[in-house]
């Protein structure tokens, strides 16, 4: 199946969704915009993701922002010799320089992010996942963003189980497991479901939640 690349295949999803559940022309109604947000793949990508770990989309872009400046250009080899001080003055929190560092060592080691993006899911997500501090989500944010891939749903996304309990009247929110469950009826457009119900979040609350990439 084609990937998620253009703002028209996020179109051919979502009518294709419509199809799959009429419950999803409602929230197609609500949503408005559904981007595309299809980021660069390599280490840039995935530092950011991981950053954005359990914290809000604000303070994530905030976070990023001074990592950035600090560390410019951002590449592993730059965050190998940074020094706790750099990690300590951008925010990070130590379970995220951990994170980071371990990235930055992976792809050094000889990680091809690039690479990890022509693979199907379940290997691609296996390689990430065996990198210490990137789980699940980051994995499956990563291959969402870099990689359009076009059946993936992190149902461990707290705004995404906001946003569906919502949308369907599932309260209180399905938990990820239920989710998962729940957005198999979506595949294969899976990916177009999760950019679907983070704009739903986003005209929900009245800010972004969609993680950065």
């Amino acid at each position: 199946m084609q990937r998620i690349v253009t703002p028209e295949h996020v179109l051919e999803g979502l009518d294709a969704l419509c199809a799959l559940d009429r419950r999803l022309e409602a929230v197609r109604g609500r949503a408005g915009e559904v981007p595309l947000r299809l980021s660069e793949p390599g280490f840039r990508s995935l530092a950011s993701i991981i950053v954005s770990q359990q914290v809000s989309r604000a303070s994530a872009d905030a976070i990023f922002g001074r990592l950035t400046i600090l560390l410019d250009p951002l590449t592993p080899e730059a965050v190998l010799t940074a020094g706790e001080e750099v990690f300590r003055e951008a925010g990070l929190s130590r379970p995220k320089q951990r994170g980071l560092l371990a990235a930055a060592r992976a792809v050094a080691d000889g990680l091809d992010l690039h690479h990890l993006c022509s693979l199907d899911a379940e290997a691609a997500i296996a390689a990430l996942t065996a990198v210490p501090g990137i789980g699940t989500w980051t994995a499956e944010v990563y291959l969402l963003f870099a990689a359009g891939h076009p059946d993936i749903f992190p149902a461990r996304d707290v705004a995404l189980q906001s946003a569906v309990g919502h949308a369907l009247g599932i309260d209180p929110r399905p938990p990820e497991k239920a989710l998962i469950a729940l957005a198999e009826s979506w595949s294969p457009w899976r990916g177009v479901a999760a950019r679907l119900f983070w704009a739903y979040y986003r005209e929900m609350k009245g800010w972004d939640a969609v993680p950065p990439a």
